[in-house]
């Protein structure tokens, strides 16, 4: 399982804390920016969580003319033009995003057109493309999820050809990753358990898949802690900034773990399954985790093992047999989980979701192994298995 020869690489600056927003300003300035255009959606407005942010900014002598707030949840290449014209019409300089996956996702592909030119994004697609560095970028995540803010990837939805456009290279990697408590305070309970479950989906793949290595290891296991031992708190008092604070610390982390070790099986069944049958990708995630962890078992016994000191932590880790530790990680995540279905209602089966019918399974099977993410899973996967998963995962 060990790798002779790696790479890792993370430039993202992250300002963390109880009063990380309140240094975007000097971060904009220091790049010389002084217009910067928020790139945001109708609920995290409706929220009110822009105004801390336009707050700070403005306390600082910083202009913030011009907010976009009309980002949908599957962002696609119509509102990224429309965003670009108006960034150019307003004579911006700089873009924070601020929001979920979709709001930064949306960002960074605004940037390739402001800095590029053009109004065409797809000719951007695919990996890269980019041979320049990108304007000024700043993310305040509002989710503790997707690990977006330190990712070098994006995908926006061409609606004409009916088609997901993947973007990849290192440009696209925000100048600084603003992670702060206050942020994530109003997420609701389901969002949050689906957003910390899919940072341990990111954590679990990127410790037991092919391209492991020690640097994304380390980032790996101490997310994995942090979601392990502040999860369920935070479902219960929902207003603990600590906690709150410790879980998107948790995501960023997986974040930078799985953008350098990448992520398996799980991720292809969750990809197939969000295009087919329409469900959040932090729920598809917290759904499959546990059956394609059981299904690649005897390929990374050792590994999954491991991850039960994190689970668990000490005391379980040091009772529980050598040979049994697999096992008893999968069924940490399995307790994990019926724990939050118990607080949320957070589907555990497909047929719970009751947005999948079993005749999908099929094709969801056959997307699942289209799906890049399926080349770095230890164990070969065939239609057959795939399906079998499925299965599993059904009921």
């Amino acid at each position: 399982m060990t790798n002779k020869y790696y790479e890792f690489f993370c430039p993202v600056k992250v300002i963390a804390g109880k009063a990380a927003l309140e240094h975007i300003p000097y971060e904009l300035t220091g790049m010389a920016a002084k217009r910067p255009m928020i790139v945001t959606d109708k609920g995290v407005r409706a929220a009110g969580l822009l105004e801390p942010v336009i707050a700070a900014c403005e306390e600082s002598g910083l202009e913030i003319t011009t907010i976009y707030d009309d980002v949908p949840p599957d962002s696609s290449t119509t509102v990224v033009r429309d965003i670009a014209g108006i960034y150019r019409q307003e004579k911006c300089d700089s873009i924070i995003a601020v929001g979920g996956g979709s709001a930064i996702d949306t960002g960074k592909a605004v940037n390739i057109l402001v800095s590029e030119g053009g109004d065409d994004i797809a000719k951007y697609s695919g990996a890269g493309v980019l041979k320049h560095p990108l304007k000024p970028f700043f993310v305040v995540p509002t989710t503790a999820g997707t690990g977006s803010e330190v990712t070098s990837v994006a995908v926006i939805t061409d609606e004409a050809k009916g088609v997901k456009l993947p973007f990849t290279s290192s440009f696209l990697l925000p100048n600084a990753a603003i992670i702060d408590p206050r942020m994530t305070l109003t997420l609701p309970p389901h969002i949050t358990a689906a957003t910390a479950m899919d940072a341990m989906t990111h954590a679990t793949e990127a410790f037991t898949c092919m391209a492991k290595n020690p640097l994304s290891d380390a980032y790996a296991t101490a997310a994995i802690k942090k979601i392990s031992q502040s999860l369920l708190q935070v479902m219960d008092n929902p207003k603990d900034s600590d906690g709150r604070l410790e879980l998107a610390q948790a995501s960023t982390m997986a974040g930078i773990a799985f953008s350098n070790s990448m992520v398996g099986l799980v991720h292809a069944l969750g990809h197939a399954t969000g295009a087919v049958c329409h469900l959040p990708h932090g729920l598809c995630m917290s759904l499959y985790l546990t059956y394609a962890l059981e299904y690649n078992l005897e390929t990374i016994r050792e590994p999954l093992g491991e991850l039960l000191l994190y689970l668990e932590g000490p005391e379980v880790f040091a009772a529980t047999p050598a040979s049994r530790r697999a096992e008893a990680s999968i069924s940490a995540i399995r307790k994990l989980r019926d724990a939050l279905y118990k607080r949320c209602q957070l589907p555990r089966t497909l047929k719970e979701t009751g947005k999948v019918t079993e005749a999908q399974l099929d094709h969801i099977a056959e997307m699942a192994l289209d799906d890049g993410s399926i080349m770095f899973n230890p164990k070969e996967v065939t239609l057959e298995d795939a399906r079998s998963v499925l299965r599993r995962a059904w009921a």
